[in-house]
């Protein structure tokens, strides 16, 4: 899974992020790119058009839904079973998605914005005993940021 999230788990408003931060945008690139992404049909919508170099998988209840090069199913088994086995695949939203997903992840990266928002969409909350935070990488402020964030990586914790 893949996601930017606020303090208070906000995701998003109105189908849009409410912030923008460039290097996390960059960040989602280099992690995402020639790999299958799995939304819902509005986190895809929310594009000016597909993501390049990357096979995108839409979850949505509409059935004759099918935008041009993507594929196209109802369920979260069934996105999870169209990418092939040994391929990386990232979960990038929405709210309702990630909430689908969540047991079925090994790993999420997660840009902590710090701060908090009037949202619509918000991240599932993480049990942190399931969780190993394994990387954090603070990014201040800037000219281009106007909120300190945190990239953190989260490892499933095996099961015993």
């Amino acid at each position: 899974m893949i996601a930017a999230v606020a303090e208070n788990n906000a995701l998003g408003k109105n189908n849009d992020l409410v912030w923008h931060l460039p290097d996390d945008f960059k960040r989602f690139k280099a992690l995402t790119s020639g790999h299958f992404i799995i939304m819902g049909r509005k986190t895809f919508e929310s594009f000016p058009k597909p993501l390049p170099n990357r096979t995108h998988i839409i979850i949505t209840n509409q059935k004759n839904y099918q935008p041009d090069d993507c594929i196209v199913v109802h369920s979260i088994q069934d996105a999870l079973a169209k990418a092939p086995k040994n391929e990386t695949v990232f979960i990038i939203g929405g709210g309702q998605i990630y909430n689908l997903a969540l047991p079925f992840a090994d790993c999420i990266e997660l840009t902590k914005v710090h701060s908090s928002f009037d949202a619509d969409t918000f991240f599932p909350d993480i049990n942190l005993l399931d969780w190993e935070l394994s990387e954090t990488v603070f990014h201040p402020k800037d000219e281009k940021h106007l909120f300190d964030f945190t990239y953190q990586t989260y490892i499933r914790k095996s099961k015993n």
